[in-house]
């Protein structure tokens, strides 16, 4: 038996609390089996490679939603299925990438979220760059800092200093 899930509309804590919300200004598609969630803010920042993605991901998720800036790059993806099918097994509620994913078929049948400004077929640069994780991160107009609180659906991503859903 499956854990009933509370959906929470990014509209209505806009409307609760308009002045302490910050919206993210980027448009994000939606790749997995989940359109909404929400959770405690991770951060990573690469270009381009995605080499310390898994890392992070294997920390476990339960709770939280990594939010990765790839800085708006399309030409290389930082997720693939394999890593989103690890970060769905290690309990993360959702993924977020200001860049690029690809194999986003095989996202489809995933049971959380994860949300792209981009898709692209080439694969990640294999550098040695590992990104930077726990960084505070400037996109979409708002500043997103690590242990802050993420709540996204099909009309927005919204960040806020601590959780306020009941």
């Amino acid at each position: 038996m499956s854990e009933e899930r509370t959906i929470i509309r990014t509209a209505d804590i806009c409307d609760d609390y308009e002045f302490e919300i910050r919206v993210c200004e980027l448009q994000f598609n939606d790749y997995a089996g989940r359109e909404d969630f929400h959770g405690e803010v991770v951060t990573f920042s690469a270009y381009e490679s995605n080499k310390g993605i898994l890392d992070v991901i294997r920390e476990g998720g339960k709770g939280r939603v990594l939010i990765v800036d790839g800085r708006g790059s399309s030409r290389r993806a930082l997720c693939g299925g394999n890593i989103a099918a690890e970060a769905q097994e290690q309990g993360w509620e959702g993924l977020i990438f200001h860049g690029a994913i690809r194999d986003s078929h095989e996202f489809t049948e995933l049971d959380f979220g994860v949300k792209s400004t981009h898709v692209t077929a080439m694969r990640p640069f294999r550098g040695e760059d590992k990104g930077h994780t726990n960084v505070v991160l400037n996109i979409g107009g708002i500043t997103i800092k690590p242990g802050e609180y993420c709540y996204a659906d099909r009309d927005c991503v919204i960040i806020l200093d601590k959780p306020v859903h009941r």
